[in-house]
């Protein structure tokens, strides 16, 4: 298919970028993009492009965007049950941190989903996973976490791994047992960690090499985080996921600066997100490495906190930045990027060619997956949007709308609007 007349087509080729480059879009005016057996095959201007293949299908962009799939990477998709409750304890002053240690928060979705059957939580999963689709999002990192134990926790692994469907986007699994330590080990969470790291960890690397042989190992990622798990145990988790060829990921200074980000750092871990508390020293540590740092701004936002990811201090130390969503049941239960951009725009003060390139090269290489999707360059997976604009700015400027006209992915063009020329 020859997808043209785009007013601007945003290729964001090359590496990931980090530090003062971060922004670099790559746009070609009036551009078009050759696509086949679901990779780019080659970009060009429209006039050369239509003389040079009249006989393929074509799709005409009619004077709008376009763009990468958006890729979030970092979600919790897959969860029973809600929160609403708990919403209205913090509108009424409660914490997050006191709700969860009065076994609120994490804990009582782990009860729901605990409860809940493998076919509603399938069913929830697909309807989560197509309505952030129909937003842009054509690659979405998924975790485990409301399980807390063994069977519950490889149970939600493998039924994100086993997922497919034409109409969501491609699901990139990650292990979070140490979402929570668990009513059982409330008295010994010494004993939770030594569950994780001597029988799930094995556990889920004997069954992902039976059942996956050719795919990379899951993520293993953890929560650091008082009223979860301190740096000493979160260390230990994510050095015998290492040890067992695991990639890692880690939750990191959401509430306070426990060292999380250093630690990411120093272990090569993909990414380390939240990072709202992070230090300069912090900063500097993850600047110096391959490690990117994810911000989630729906979180504060969805908290009500005023405090988010120190974005511009982290570009200016020539770090590696990107965003997520954090679709989740008690902080943030939204997975739409366009409204990611839009906030961090505004309390991240990034460019909105900036978080562009956050939204989708940067998150690409949060899941080591920046040679596959993220940028239109041949070879790479056809993951395109066509916005309902000719202006990519739109993206940071508007908000609470959807701008995207159609996806393509797949072969498939999924239309948003009854415009059937998309």
């Amino acid at each position: 298919m020859l997808i043209h007349s785009a007013s601007q087509l945003l290729t964001i080729s090359g590496s990931p970028q980090r530090g003062s480059a971060m922004g670099e879009l790559g746009i070609l005016p009036d551009g078009a993009v050759l696509t086949r057996a679901g990779k780019i095959a080659e970009i060009g201007p429209t006039r050369e492009m239509l003389s040079r293949y009249p006989r393929e299908e074509k799709l005409d962009a009619r004077g709008r965007v376009v763009m990468p799939g958006f890729v979030d990477p970092h979600t919790h998709l897959i969860f029973a049950g809600d929160r609403a409750g708990e919403f209205e304890q913090r509108l009424q002053g409660k914490t997050y941190l006191e709700i969860l240690a009065a076994g609120g928060g994490i804990l009582s979705t782990v009860n729901a989903t605990r409860a809940a059957s493998r076919e509603q939580l399938t069913a929830s999963l697909r309807q989560r996973a197509r309505q952030i689709l129909r937003m842009g999002t054509t690659t979405a990192e998924v975790k485990t976490g409301y399980g807390l134990e063994t069977t519950s926790e490889i149970a939600q692994l493998m039924t994100v791994a086993e997922y497919a469907d034409a109409l969501s986007p491609d699901l990139v699994p990650t292990f979070l047992p140490a979402h929570a330590v668990p009513p059982e080990f409330k008295d010994n969470p010494a004993g939770y960690v030594r569950q994780i790291t001597d029988e799930m960890l094995p556990r889920v690397k004997s069954l992902w090499s039976e059942r996956f042989p050719a795919r990379p190992l899951p993520f293993v990622d953890v929560f650091c985080e008082r009223g979860a798990f301190s740096l000493a145990e979160s260390r230990l988790i994510l050095t015998r996921a290492a040890e067992l060829g695991f990639p890692l990921k880690i939750h990191a200074d959401e509430f306070e600066n426990l060292g999380g980000a250093s630690l990411a750092a120093e272990l090569g871990a993909a990414s380390a997100d939240h990072l709202v508390c992070t230090s300069p020293a912090d900063i500097q540590n993850l600047a110096k490495s391959q490690t990117v740092a994810v911000s989630l701004p729906c979180t504060p936002f969805g908290l009500g906190e005023t405090a988010y990811t120190p974005a511009r201090d982290i570009l200016k130390a020539d770090g590696l930045l990107a965003l997520a969503s954090d679709f989740n049941p008690g902080t943030a239960w939204s997975g739409n990027m366009q409204f990611v951009l839009a906030l961090a725009c505004r309390y991240l003060k990034l460019t909105p060619a900036q978080a562009v390139v956050a939204a989708t090269i940067n998150a690409a290489a949060a899941v080591q997956q920046a040679d596959r999707i993220g940028s239109l360059e041949p070879g790479k997976l056809a993951h395109l949007l066509i916005l309902d604009t000719d202006d990519y700015r739109q993206l940071g400027y508007r908000f609470g709308a959807n701008l995207v006209a159609c996806v393509i992915k797949d072969e498939k063009v999924i239309h948003n609007t009854e415009d059937t020329a998309c």
